[in-house]
């Protein structure tokens, strides 16, 4: 590791050691990437009872050696990576923490940091560096490209730039935060994203309907929430639980995006067209009309690009009620609307997180939250729709009482409830998580292309 540096093309025995604690789909993940670009010492380890299924899973991957606990490679590792939940980190470093190698760099790879620092600066000896990760994507999107933030802790500038190298070959865009600075900005881009698609997804299962299979919910931004709610339900529940249950910020903009989503249903029930209105271009000013910004992230070229289920206008589809505005299909757009007012509601300025450290859902959702409210039409529509039309107000309902459902299970802090509410859900969905994964993918890449 010539002047501290060290590249995977380096000779094995001047290469550093890695070590990946917990081989879930992160795990994995990285376990693979670093393969793939030519590291050749890659400890990892999951929990006992999965060490022969893991050793041959892996057997005959270059690189990679499968041992059986993670004392077995925190004693070894140059670099240690904690890719496990973080309803359990505390846990697992408690037990596997004391045997980091001397002068070892350590990281968490989990989703909220509070819990993560707490436990590192508990358990882990004081000879030892602190360098945390957080690759800012699920396992099934390539990392090329996409945020890979960077904490220095408790470090040398030696130990940042080892790990800078080891993470060089995933090809992603670093980004330096501290452990509070992090939590904020993955609350601000997640937390209350989570929430939209995680109560969408529930309404539609209590309705026990595919919406977008009767003609409903198909097309442009209708596309952009049945796809990235497949996918949020297709992931593991506990990628979502430790963000919203863990991290006092995204509890607190929970609680206010189901605040709003009950506030702005009750305007529509009670008629009052003109209050909505007022509140929602508030709103609309508060968040779109700052800095300047001309060009939009989404246009109505690339949104139609893609769909599930049926146009209301193929043949043998039920056509939702129109309102006579260029074709523009009533809807309410609930989910979209308290998005846009809980941003204003808690001084959120999406856009600085966008450019920070922005998700690849977080991408979407932004831009048709964006192409919805900077259109006075599409705007407009939705409000008409909101308070005049009744077809949609039956999914409205349920929507509020999903969103105000998933804030009560998050502001309890139960794991066990959370898991149920999410599977549950996500069984009814299953047989379309192909589709839409297939369908997902290709829109995230067109949409991250075109920016």
């Amino acid at each position: 590791m010539a002047n501290g540096r060290v590249d995977p093309t380096f000779p094995e025995d001047e290469q550093p050691t890695i070590g990946l604690i917990g081989m879930g789909e992160m795990g994995r993940m990285y376990a693979n990437a670093f393969s793939k670009a030519g590291w050749k010492k890659i400890v990892v380890c999951d929990l006992p009872e999965k060490y022969e299924a893991l050793k041959k899973e892996y057997e005959g991957v270059p690189g990679v050696d499968v041992v059986l606990d993670g004392h077995l490679v925190s004693r070894s590792s140059d670099f240690i990576v904690y890719s496990v939940e973080a309803e359990f980190i505390d846990r697992v470093v408690a037990q596997y923490g004391p045997s980091t190698k001397l002068g070892a760099i350590v990281a968490g790879q989990t989703s909220v940091k509070a819990p993560e620092r707490e436990a590192f600066e508990k358990y882990l000896p004081e000879d030892v560096h602190i360098v945390s990760v957080h690759s800012l994507h699920g396992p099934t999107v390539s990392p090329l490209g996409q945020p890979l933030v960077l904490i220095k802790h408790k470090a040398s500038d030696e130990a940042l730039h080892l790990v800078e190298d080891i993470l060089r070959p995933l090809r992603s865009r670093f980004v330096y935060l501290s452990y509070d600075e992090h939590d904020l900005v993955t609350a601000n881009t997640q937390a209350v994203t989570h929430a939209a698609f995680l109560s969408m997804g529930t309404a539609w299962c209590s309705s026990l309907s595919y919406p977008w299979e009767e003609g409903k919910y198909v097309g442009g931004i209708e596309t952009v929430k049945v796809n990235i709610m497949l996918r949020i339900y297709s992931n593991k529940w506990h990628v979502y639980a430790g963000l919203a249950i863990l991290n006092p910020s995204a509890r607190l903009q929970i609680d206010q995006y189901a605040q709003c989503v009950t506030e702005l249903f009750k305007l529509m029930l009670e008629g009052k067209r003109q209050e909505l209105s007022n509140r929602l271009h508030r709103a609309r000013r508060k968040v779109f009309e700052v800095g300047g910004r001309t060009e939009i992230l989404l246009s109505e070229n690339i949104l139609d690009q893609f769909s599930l289920g049926r146009r209301p206008s193929d043949p043998g589809s039920v056509s939702p009620h129109p309102d006579g505005r260029n074709g523009i299909i009533a809807n309410s757009h609930l989910s979209l609307l308290a998005m846009v007012d809980s941003w204003a509601s808690l001084d959120i300025n999406p856009f600085v997180h966008l450019q920070l450290a922005a998700t690849p859902v977080f991408r979407l959702w932004i831009g048709v939250a964006e192409y919805l409210f900077r259109s006075e039409e599409r705007l407009d529509a939705a409000i008409d729709a909101a308070v005049n039309d009744v077809w949609h107000r039956a999914d409205d309902l349920e929507f509020v009482v999903a969103a105000r459902g998933w804030s009560q299970c998050v502001r309890f802090g139960n794991f066990d409830l959370y898991r149920e509410r999410f599977e549950r859900t996500a069984e009814f969905f299953k047989p379309r998580f192909a589709e839409a994964g297939e369908v997902g993918s290709q829109m995230i890449k067109a949409i991250l292309a075109s920016n």
